[in-house]
């Protein structure tokens, strides 16, 4: 690949965001492209395990972020009785390198918006995508709903689950309602009426009612999120879905129902609700995928826009991350390889990457079989799982195997 590279990035979430720091510290020059007018304030906290605060640490960012996340090592999963059923590991220094984070999306969003500025990298925001005019082999050109259009070497689409880059090159490919949306609160955590010893973050599964969720979050653990999930038969457009969380009332009364049959602390985590602190998560998927990348090469997606992870194991936000480290630095291996075939070398990563998410997929799949309702009562199952191929992958050995025949 011989002619200098720039990016376009449509999205400034995580994903958008964390792309251009990474191709900024490869010295690949890029500009971003959102929608909506300012910077995203949107969003409850994110759970971040090892495999992705290595990419912020080697982008500089954690240190950065490390004081305002909540650190833990395991998830814990109890019987309606209050009983352990099971545990499932989601960081540890000692074993691989980091402790698990759960952090505020917007606190990472400001991160890392602080962070490009410091770069002169700043978004450009009330720019809608609107569709790919043309490519060729050396660039592409979009418009933009405004009638403007701009030009880059690659396009590549960071712009979420319901990604419009995404619907340019696979148009039958629509996000899938799962008919199941997530009910959540912030509460104190003293509302609870735990002590020190309780293990959390917490799941308890109920054979009547589903799981109901409270995991700490900010950095001392004051503030507690509690969750439910419920079954949702129709689909909705975003207003939609804003006027279903308009009515507060519905959220809370579906987070108090049945709270007689799970342990005393939920009933004592439902029983004062700030209507301003409900929140509403609808449940998509999007089908697996032919390809990343457009016929000739020249517009990418990765993270939600290319595949949806459900978040059973906590790893939506974490795939993406690896999606956008290892996109930078195959790019820049593309750059110190005059005679690679960019299009060759982008399917390749593609197809480890897709890897790595069908183990995830599998994982979840492993972990919703351990967690049935038939599991109740039962002891805690005695064979944990071993995720360091999850948590401890080698980065510069991925795309070593990448770029080894460019």
């Amino acid at each position: 690949m011989t002619q200098p590279l720039s990016i376009a990035i449509i999205g400034a979430g995580l994903s958008g965001l964390c792309l251009a720091l990474a191709l900024h510290q490869e010295q690949i020059p890029c500009v971003i492209y959102e929608t909506r007018a300012e910077p995203l304030d949107i969003g409850g906290a994110i759970m971040l395990s090892p495999n992705a605060l290595r990419i912020l640490e080697r982008l500089g960012a954690y240190e950065r972020l490390q004081p305002l996340g909540y650190d833990f090592d395991q998830l814990y999963f109890r019987t309606e009785d209050d009983q352990l059923l099971d545990t499932f590991e989601f960081g540890g220094k000692d074993k691989f390198g980091y402790r698990g984070m759960r952090v505020y999306r917007f606190e990472l969003i400001k991160v890392l918006l602080a962070m490009l500025s410091e770069v002169d990298i700043t978004p450009q925001y009330g720019k809608k995508f609107s569709h790919v005019v043309s490519e060729d082999e050396g660039s592409v050109t979009w418009a933009f709903d405004d009638g403007s259009s701009s030009s880059a070497s690659l396009l590549v689409g960071a712009d979420g689950i319901h990604s419009r880059v995404r619907s340019c090159m696979h148009p039958d490919a629509s996000p899938i309602f799962t008919k199941m949306v997530g009910v959540t609160a912030s509460i104190p955590t003293s509302q609870l009426g735990v002590d020190a010893d309780y293990t959390l973050p917490v799941t308890i599964m109920n054979r009547k009612h589903g799981a109901f969720i409270a995991a700490p979050q900010r950095k001392d653990g004051s503030e507690m999120f509690i969750g439910k999930q419920c079954p949702f038969a129709e689909d909705l457009d975003r207003p939609g879905w804003d006027r279903v969380l308009n009515d507060r009332q519905w959220c809370i009364d579906f987070l108090r129902k049945g709270q007689e049959d799970y342990p005393p602390l939920v009933g004592r985590a439902v029983s004062k609700l700030d209507m301003d602190k409900i929140n509403l998560w609808p449940f998509y998927l999007i089908p697996k995928l032919t390809s990343w990348l457009s016929d000739k090469g020249r517009v990418v997606i990765l993270g939600d826009a290319a595949h949806a992870i459900p978040p059973t194991a906590g790893q939506g936000v974490n795939q993406a991350f690896e999606d956008v480290y290892t996109f930078s630095r195959v790019m820049a291996g593309l750059q110190r390889s005059p005679d690679a075939v960019a299009s060759l070398v982008l399917r390749r990563w593609q197809d480890k990457r897709q890897l790595r998410v069908d183990g995830v997929l599998e994982l979840n799949a492993s972990i919703n079989k351990r967690r049935l309702p038939s599991a109740l009562g039962g002891p805690m199952a005695a064979e944990g799982f071993d995720l360091r191929w999850l948590y401890d992958i080698d980065y510069e050995k991925f795309v070593e195997e990448i770029m080894g025949s460019a």
